[in-house]
């Protein structure tokens, strides 16, 4: 499967932005919900924020197309849907929450697709959210228990909504046969159509 990106992948990521954006405008009040709770209740469904970028990536399985969903994501909401938050820190977090996925996914040579990486791309983009929550001075104020609090409801979060969650939806659209339109032929799929020739 050739790696560079074709003006399709690029397109096809975009798309999966736009409709994240549509996602984040629904979720947003959620969180504001739950953020009334306390004890950072809020931070178990963060991950739907990176959840772009697993999509893209677990479609599409080329490089920087994760890293292109979060930056198109976080701003397409704003831009086209009048999403709540805005701005340079909300491009940033798209940025790093981007990157956080791209890491994990290039420290396996793009070549693995399975939900332990997807697990593991979900924990990297929660690294990239919590750098800049400090950055930004929203948790550095936080005492030890709360802080910890927060950090493992957010990596729960992430993991069960960016990892697993995303992983079936991927699943089951390949079920469907939606990402062979997406996807070039691979191996597997030549040895399959010759095996059933024989």
């Amino acid at each position: 499967m050739k790696k560079k990106l074709t003006l399709t992948d690029i397109l096809v990521t975009i798309v999966i932005a736009l409709i994240f954006s549509v996602i984040y405008k629904v979720w947003g009040p959620l969180y504001n919900i739950l953020s009334v709770f306390g004890l950072h209740v809020d931070q178990l469904i963060y991950g739907m924020w990176f959840m772009a970028a697993t999509i893209a990536f677990l479609i599409i399985r080329k490089p920087g197309v994760a890293l292109i969903a979060e930056l198109a994501a976080a701003q397409g909401g704003e831009f086209l849907f009048g999403g709540q938050w805005g701005g340079i820190s909300l491009l940033l977090y798209g940025f790093v929450q981007g990157i956080g996925c791209e890491v994990v996914f290039a420290l396996f040579k793009y070549k693995s697709y399975h939900l332990f990486i997807a697990c593991l791309a979900a924990i990297g983009a929660t690294i990239g959210s919590l750098f800049l929550d400090v950055f930004y001075g929203y948790i550095d104020q936080l005492a030890l228990w709360n802080l910890t609090l927060l950090i493992v409801a957010r990596l729960i979060g992430a993991i069960v909504i960016t990892g697993v969650f995303a992983f079936y939806i991927v699943k089951a659209l390949e079920k469907t046969g939606v990402t062979k339109i997406i996807r070039p032929l691979s191996a597997d799929d030549y040895q399959s159509l010759e095996e059933e020739i024989r």
